[in-house]
């Protein structure tokens, strides 16, 4: 058993703790010995688990522990990464995931949650979330700290830019791009690339605003 802490005690945070324990039923791998939040108080107890304080807690660990970041804001996910240098971030994929062909790579730091599709010849860099009931088509590149929520659907042969939000249940089409720290709106329909620093929302999805 690893010791892990994860980052982020809201409701994804917990989230995760209900993954860790389906990953422990099949094969005890982790020991969770608490969360990191900087906006609650060190001592709360959040599913009899401690919150052992805010991210300095960590810099004065003597053994370094695994970590997760359980944040689904690309930009805050990113910030809080970039200050945790020296420790190891397991790959969380929940026992439900199915992966059904061959040429998938995984990042370090990544959270797929019950109920994903992974199809096959598929790059997921680091510190991507894919939260429940996403499906990943062939030929597909999701890049660092992009997040994903419920029910998103991205077909083949999508590039996802650094940082993407996808909202729930939102649906990518083949062959397209999103551009770096974009957001996609819940229930959009992406039919042609989007650029850059921008929100787009509406079937089919169009950029609001960058």
């Amino acid at each position: 058993m690893q010791d892990l802490i994860i980052i982020g005690a809201g409701g994804f945070g917990r989230e995760v703790k209900e993954l860790i324990i389906d990953i422990n039923q099949i094969k005890e791998t982790y020991t969770i010995i608490g969360f990191i939040d900087d906006g609650i108080e060190a001592g709360t107890l959040i599913h009899n688990i401690p919150v052992l304080g805010n991210i300095s807690y960590l810099n004065n660990l003597k053994t370094k522990p695994l970590l997760v970041v359980a944040i689904g804001d690309p930009k805050v996910k990113k910030s809080v990464v970039e200050k945790l240098a020296g420790f190891n971030f397991p790959s969380l994929i929940h026992p439900s995931v199915n992966r059904l062909g061959a040429n998938i790579s995984i990042g370090q730091g990544c959270i797929i949650c019950r109920g994903n599709i992974l199809t096959c010849d598929i790059v997921i860099e680091d510190f991507v979330i894919l939260n429940l009931a996403c499906t990943v088509g062939h030929d597909t590149i999701i890049k660092r700290y992009s997040s994903f929520m419920p029910s998103v659907n991205i077909s083949g042969q999508v590039i996802i830019e650094e940082g993407v939000y996808g909202g729930t249940g939102a649906k990518i089409i083949n062959n397209v791009t999103i551009g770096e720290q974009s957001i996609i709106g819940a229930g959009a329909v992406v039919a042609k690339s989007i650029p850059s620093h921008c929100t787009a929302v509406g079937i089919p999805a169009k950029p609001l605003s960058k």
